[in-house]
């Protein structure tokens, strides 16, 4: 299944001070319900997204990294994909982010993910997934403002930042010893509490008990169908 997604959310800070912690992954992870960073090695950044419905639960792992960051036009494009660990399918997107400034206090932040989905995951359909993203936009964009105004922007942004002293203080690496092999990054583990899933049935709401509803009757259908039949 393939979907374009089209969401929009409000950062209450001026472009200038908003651009910097929306393409700070690290830092805007544990606004995403249901999303947790567990490691960065260079540009790539592993995690896992868990959601659940009912009482079925999935937890997708994979990675993401930047194809495209322009801090001059406050435009940016990620590319991420994952698996479902319980192999019922797996997912791709490309996420575009394009901000701009609302006002002197805020900024509005367009996003647009071309998203693919295949297996039993998928057994949705259109629809479903853009009223979840919708909802799901609208809490990270609260969740990341909360952050904001709690700790405030030095210091959100100054969280992730290695110091310039510490930089020119770190060795350089021994290429004299090996010359021909590639200097690879190091993987950095990312120490954090666990997440809770995404629980599908309480964004979803009303739009996706209908979609589950025909569905349940249909098996009940089935079922009253066999045992006439054995009976």
């Amino acid at each position: 299944m393939a979907e374009q997604l089209i969401n929009e959310f409000t950062v209450n800070r001026p472009i200038e001070e908003a651009w910097p912690l929306i393409t700070d992954l690290e830092r805007i992870a544990p606004c995403l319900p249901g999303a947790e960073l567990q490691e960065i090695e260079g540009e790539t950044y592993r995690g896992v997204v868990k959601v659940k419905l009912g009482a079925i639960s999935s937890q997708f792992k994979g990675e993401a990294h930047f194809v495209e960051r322009d801090d001059v036009n406050y435009r940016a494009v990620i590319k991420g994909a994952g698996r479902d660990t319980g192999g019922r399918g797996n997912a791709s997107a490309e996420i575009s982010a394009q901000a701009e400034s609302l006002s002197p206090t805020s900024t509005r932040v367009a996003v647009t993910t071309d998203l693919h989905i295949t297996g039993k995951v998928a057994q949705f359909g259109r629809g479903i997934m853009g009223d979840v993203s919708s909802k799901l936009m609208e809490q990270f964009a609260d969740n990341l403002n909360q952050m904001i105004d709690e700790q405030g922007v030095e210091s959100v942004a100054s969280a992730t930042s290695t110091p310039a002293a510490v930089v020119a203080a770190a060795p350089a690496p021994d290429t004299a010893a090996a010359p021909d092999a590639a200097v690879k990054p190091q993987v950095r583990k990312i120490e954090g509490p666990a997440t809770e899933p995404i629980d599908l049935m309480e964004v979803g709401g009303s739009s996706l008990v209908k979609r589950i509803v025909p569905a349940l009757i249909a098996i009940v259908v089935v079922l009253l169908l066999v045992r006439r039949r054995r009976d």
